[in-house]
């Protein structure tokens, strides 16, 4: 049985599309990253020590390195049983992704990383359908 995955990817969700002979299948990976510690506007610190209330940017950026971990693991786990893998989305996330497959030793089986904007779960799954659809038929066999 083949199966082949096509991800539409940024920092806040994964838009997972597995096609194998038994037909499709759709997931939503949730990330929990938050880039920036959040202030709500107009609110004042009480006090003298602002400074103290809001966390240094080190532990921030270690914080927020180790929600893309879990986040990127979580995508990982999805899609490693995939033998064509296709990545696509608007941000930075998809080549993060390709090292993290890479270092893995599954960056063999990555067929295409794309830049596209937000798009539809119908426009993901339907793109990712055409994608493999076109690497499948004997013309897109010459073409590589």
């Amino acid at each position: 049985m083949s199966t082949k995955a096509g991800l539409w990817i940024d920092h806040r969700k994964a838009i997972v599309v597995a096609v194998a002979d038994k037909g499709e299948h759709i997931a939503l990976i949730i990330s929990a990253v938050e880039k920036q510690a959040r202030r709500s506007r107009g609110s004042r610190h009480e006090g003298r020590y602002e400074p103290l209330q809001v966390p240094a940017d080190d532990s921030r950026q270690r914080a927020y390195t180790g929600h893309l971990n879990i986040y990127y693991d979580a995508v990982v786990a999805s899609i490693r049983d995939a033998e064509s893998i296709l990545i696509f989305g608007p941000g930075e996330a998809k080549g993060e992704l390709k090292k993290r497959l890479e270092g893995l030793n599954l960056g063999g089986r990555i067929v295409g990383v794309e830049t596209v904007d937000k798009l539809t779960d119908r426009q993901i799954a339907a793109k990712v359908r055409q994608r493999f659809a076109e690497q499948d038929s004997p013309l897109g066999q010459e073409a590589l």
